[in-house]
Parts: C-alpha cells; sequence; structure tokens
C-alpha cells in the first residue's frame, strides 16, 4: 500500500508553526534576516501568556520566534530550565475542542483543559510533554 504524500492525518491538517524560545527577540529576528532573508509576517505581544512573539512565514507554515515579557512566563521559566531553543510545535486543527478530547483520551496530559484565545486570531490548547513523548504540543485553530 502506498503513501499519500498530500493526505491529511486524522484531526491535523497541517504544522501550524515551530516555536523557539529567545531571549533577545529583536536579535533573533535579526539573525533570521541575515541568515535566510526572512521578514516577519506578524509580531504580537499576548499579555495572558507574557510573550512576544515574532512570525516568519515558511510555506503555509510559520517558525514562531518568542521572548517573554514578564519573569513568570512559561517562556522565562523554559529559558532558565534549559536554555534557548525550541519550544514547542504547533499543529493546525480544523477543530481544537475536538483535538484536544482526542489527544486526552488518548492519553495526553492537558495543560488548557479548555480551548483559550491565541494570537493572530486563533483558538489554542496547550499538551503537556509528560504523556507526548516530551513535545510541547499546541493546537491550533484559524
Amino acid at each position: 500500500m502506498s503513501e499519500n504524500p498530500d493526505a491529511t492525518s486524522g484531526l491535523l491538517t497541517e504544522i501550524d508553526h515551530i516555536a523557539i524560545a529567545v531571549r533577545d527577540l529583536d536579535a533573533a529576528v535579526d539573525y533570521y534576516q541575515k541568515a535566510f532573508g526572512a521578514t516577519v509576517a506578524h509580531r504580537e505581544v499576548v499579555d495572558s501568556d507574557g510573550v512576544e512573539e515574532a512570525l516568519i512565514k515558511v510555506a503555509d507554515s510559520y517558525i514562531q520566534l518568542t521572548a517573554a515579557t514578564r519573569e513568570d512566563s512559561p517562556i522565562a521559566k523554559a529559558i532558565e530550565k534549559r536554555g534557548e531553543g525550541l519550544h514547542h510545535v504547533g499543529y493546525r486543527v480544523d477543530d481544537c475542542q475536538a483535538a484536544l478530547d482526542a489527544m486526552v483520551a488518548a492519553g495526553a496530559t492537558p495543560i488548557d483543559k479548555a480551548p483559550r484565545p491565541g494570537s493572530r486570531g486563533t483558538t489554542v490548547a496547550f499538551i503537556h510533554p509528560k504523556g507526548s513523548y516530551g513535545t510541547l504540543i499546541e493546537l491550533v485553530q484559524e
């Protein structure tokens, strides 16, 4: 049986973003501009999460450079514990609640008990790395 490279995987529609935790957002943006000729497609402060993000579009997905805006934010805690680098993978879904329910039914540990507002007007829910093979997952519904 051959695999269809254009097929989606159930509730996942595509990779929304790969998030990279950085200390200095402007320096990281400058690096991506110099290294790749990348431009920022969207920049936003998400006060509820204590982060500022810059999204660099790559095909239909993004590289999300994200920095803490306060010391108690998840990004600040992650950098303090592990340093800068890969923080999480954002999976695009058509229905965030259905995807969250399916993951919990499969044994995932939710961080968000219900979907909530995210950046760019999205709806999001985070899944803890425990039960997800060590990967922090963000479900993203546009």
